[in-house]
């Protein structure tokens, strides 16, 4: 039986690439860069796919969204760290060109789940304290 985030592609992809940063943190970085540059690395990788299941977890209200946008900015979060590498050495060019890949084919599904979600919860995109404010009247009302 497979919990409902599995079937989410965005966390399918996010979690294999957090598998391989995992890995390459650990196999590829200078051991001084492992509790330093590795470690915040896997953490932003760590926090992709977490986020997600967590954010599907909430229900489909407001909260869903909010941990949906912490898996978009550890994507970015992520998207740096691999920059910082490739200017380290740690990687090369064309690695990074594909985490790049990988990171986008991540927060393409990413965006359309907040999209949707939003959609399902009649929410425009005007700041989340303005909406939450609105949503709070409106239930004390």
């Amino acid at each position: 039986m497979s919990l409902p985030h599995q079937n989410l592609v965005a966390w399918q992809r996010a979690d294999d690439l957090f598998i391989d940063v995992h890995r390459l943190t650990h196999q590829r970085f200078p051991r001084f860069e492992r509790f330093e540059l590795g470690q915040q690395v896997r953490r932003a990788a760590w926090s992709v796919p977490a986020n997600i299941v967590e954010g599907i977890a909430r229900g489909r209200g407001l909260d869903s969204i909010r941990f949906f946008k912490i898996a978009r900015g550890s994507l970015s979060e992520l998207g740096y760290g691999l920059h910082a590498s490739r200017r380290l050495g740690y990687i090369t060019e064309e690695e990074l060109a594909i985490y790049q890949q990988r990171l986008s084919a991540i927060g393409g599904p990413l965006k359309g789940l907040i999209k949707k979600r939003r959609l399902e919860l009649g929410v425009k995109s005007i700041g989340s304290a303005v909406i939450a404010v609105l949503i709070m009247t409106a239930t004390v009302l």
